[in-house]
């Protein structure tokens, strides 16, 4: 019995802090539950009643989706999709930064829904990277900005790197024919934007999307150049800024002087208000503040950079060809269609092509 009542104190210890422990664990199972009900319900009722959000060029700001867009239709499979746009947002910046070389530089591209429907522009201009020599693996480098929510959409499910730009009071969405106001306004939010990837530090490839990459332009760049422009005409000397320019087609490098001329050209606008872009740089190229600024431009060969206005002489040589001298959608859609269709029967020839003709332009005339 002393015994037995000795050994009672300590037993009953013992079975106390074994229930106690017990306990504990339990506790922390409920609350990892409710916790995790809690969270659910938080999502399922922000999918449900969504803040409004606004982006603007000044934030910089772009909801990408982490996962593709699923092709499924049920109601969860949306409310995910949803999820992930809204939370994963990233700068500009961020996605310059995964879509950089390690020398910081991007290739640029512009998107409206116009352009972003299927068998539109952006189908052939991503083909062209596929079946280009040594292009497939620029694609990574793509930064494709989009002017609208229905061209970011479709955007974002054939490319990673994907960017929505919100401008306020203009619709950018449909087909903007040459010069028209609203093609003006797009062409200046396209000088304003490149401007800022400058300021962040990134060189840049601009590239209109009616342009067909066919190889890798990069060992064509001018080493000594801030500035370089293709042409719808090229008169023989990259150094001749006479030459007929196109700018939808251009490298920059990220310094002070390149900035501060983007910044002359972006400004020079209000003096030209009925000019675009491109013809805004021919008033002011000879301009004494741009030989302060001491940009060094360079002017590339159609040779190499060529396009419906001038065709390349070579397509041994070629690097883009673009859709230039044309208006119009369809047009475009349909020489392009021809772009791709001569090079791939380039492609399939064992030998070398002495002597190149194009199948284009054609409606483009």
């Amino acid at each position: 019995m002393n015994s037995s009542s000795s050994s009672s104190p300590s037993s009953t210890s013992k079975f106390l802090d074994l229930g106690s422990a017990i306990g504990q664990k339990e506790v922390k199972k409920i609350l990892v539950l409710f916790l995790g009900l809690a969270a659910s319900c938080l999502l399922l009722y922000k999918t449900a009643y969504p803040l409004p959000q606004e982006l603007h060029v000044n934030n910089l700001t772009s909801p990408r989706p982490l996962l593709d867009h699923p092709s499924s239709s049920s109601p969860q499979t949306k409310r995910v999709s949803c999820f992930f746009q809204r939370s994963k947002s990233i700068s500009f910046r961020e996605v310059l930064e995964n879509a950089s070389t390690e020398n910081r530089t991007v290739i640029v591209t512009t998107l409206n829904q116009a352009w972003a429907e299927p068998n539109s522009l952006f189908d052939l201009f991503l083909e062209s990277f596929r079946i280009g020599q040594g292009t497939q693996k620029l694609l990574q480098h793509v930064v494709v900005v989009c002017l609208d929510p229905k061209a970011f959409d479709r955007c974002s499910q054939l490319h990673p790197n994907c960017y929505y730009l919100e401008t306020s009071g203009t619709d950018f969405s449909g087909e903007k024919l040459f010069a028209t106001p609203d093609y003006l306004k797009m062409m200046w939010r396209r000088i304003e934007l490149l401007t800022q990837v400058l300021e962040m530090g990134f060189n840049f490839i601009f590239t209109d999307a009616d342009i067909m990459w066919l190889r890798d332009p990069f060992p064509r760049l001018y080493p000594d150049g801030d500035f370089q422009m293709a042409c719808d005409r090229f008169f023989g000397d990259p150094y001749d800024s006479d030459n007929w320019v196109n700018g939808g087609f251009t490298y920059v490098k990220s310094n002070h002087r390149s900035i501060e001329f983007y910044k002359f050209w972006y400004k020079s606008r209000l003096d030209y208000p009925e000019l675009h872009d491109q013809d805004v740089f021919n008033k002011i190229k000879h301009e004494a503040i741009v030989s302060e600024i001491g940009i060094q431009m360079r002017f590339f060969d159609t040779v190499y950079f060529g396009g419906f206005c001038q065709t390349s002489r070579d397509i041994n040589l070629v690097c883009t060809m673009h859709a230039n001298c044309c208006i119009g959608l369809e047009k475009k859609l349909h020489d392009l269609n021809l772009v791709l269709d001569d090079w791939r029967k380039y492609l399939s020839l064992s030998e070398q092509v002495m002597n190149t003709t194009w199948s284009v332009p054609t409606k483009c005339l």
